[in-house]
């Protein structure tokens, strides 16, 4: 009895209760890691099946072998048009960014400049890109310029509107224990409302990413520009027109693949921006 005794408080130790709780929650998290891309693969592969059983033609749904065998085989031309959709997409999302955070700034500092200004950022948001695009490409010679406007039109506003929401959330405490101490201004927003801001900046910047990308594409359907500078919107209207559907989805995966990474790379500027201090990414790591 006395073993079993011995036995069972050692089965139900602290120590014990904690390295199978880790273990538990190591398997969870692998789990939920593996989990979306077996349920892709497993999507991807009843595609396939689908289209093979069936014997759907090529022109009308492609298997996803097809698929990237076409993007393989046409993977220097994509790959041009590829880093040109790129060039309007980062181009237009920087300037979304200085534009977005110094007019936040600017409405941060005078309430004034907002009530002025803030209309006409509205007026950019609600207006649909496409109705808009035909008349920057005639008042615009440059078909580059065009399409970084039309993208910078679309990305801007989330960078704005986030950025003023941060700014405006800075503890009021904290505001009072500022002017208390007779701090500038510009001190007040280096120290305090930056910082307050950087999370809602941050998730700005996720949203403001894939609509830039958007917007690139969007804008660059709506121009029907042919030629070498052009990016992966022309490639898909190019074989739609002829109907290569394979490289038409290939084209498809690369924006797609595109969208993704931005997402990503945002996601991994988070992590390293508000990992050690912001409940939101604190929380998530456990």
């Amino acid at each position: 009895m006395t073993d079993v005794a011995v036995s069972a408080e050692s089965s139900g130790s602290p120590v014990l209760i904690a390295a199978n709780s880790r273990k538990t929650g190591g398997t969870v998290r692998f789990v939920q890691q593996i989990l979306p891309f077996v349920v892709f693969a497993l999507a991807l592969l009843a595609w396939e099946l689908v289209v093979r059983i069936n014997n759907i033609p090529h022109y009308i749904l492609p298997a996803p072998t097809l698929v990237l065998k076409t993007l393989w085989d046409n993977l220097g031309s994509l790959m041009v048009s590829w880093l040109y959709t790129m060039k309007i997409t980062f181009g237009a999302l920087l300037l979304a960014v200085v534009g977005g955070v110094a007019l936040a700034m600017l409405f941060a500092l005078n309430k004034w400049v907002e009530l002025c200004l803030f209309p006409f950022a509205i007026v950019l948001q609600v207006t649909p890109i496409v109705a808009i695009a035909p008349l920057i490409l005639i008042f615009i010679d440059s078909t580059t310029a065009a399409l970084l406007l039309c993208a910078w039109i679309v990305a801007f506003f989330p960078i704005l509107s986030n950025t003023v929401v941060g700014l405006r959330s800075a503890d009021h405490n904290l505001r009072d224990l500022f002017t208390l101490y007779r701090a500038s201004p510009w001190q007040t927003l280096r120290f305090l409302l930056v910082p307050s801001a950087m999370p809602y900046f941050i998730a700005g910047l996720k949203i403001a990413g894939g609509l830039s990308l958007i917007g690139a594409v969007v804008a660059e359907f709506t121009a029907g520009a042919a030629g070498k500078e052009t990016g992966l919107a022309s490639r898909i209207l190019e074989a739609s027109f002829r109907t290569e559907i394979p490289k038409m989805f290939a084209a498809l995966v690369l924006v797609s693949l595109t969208g993704i990474m931005i997402y990503l790379v945002f996601m991994l500027v988070s992590k390293l921006v508000l990992g050690k201090w912001h409940e939101s990414e604190i929380k998530s790591s456990r």
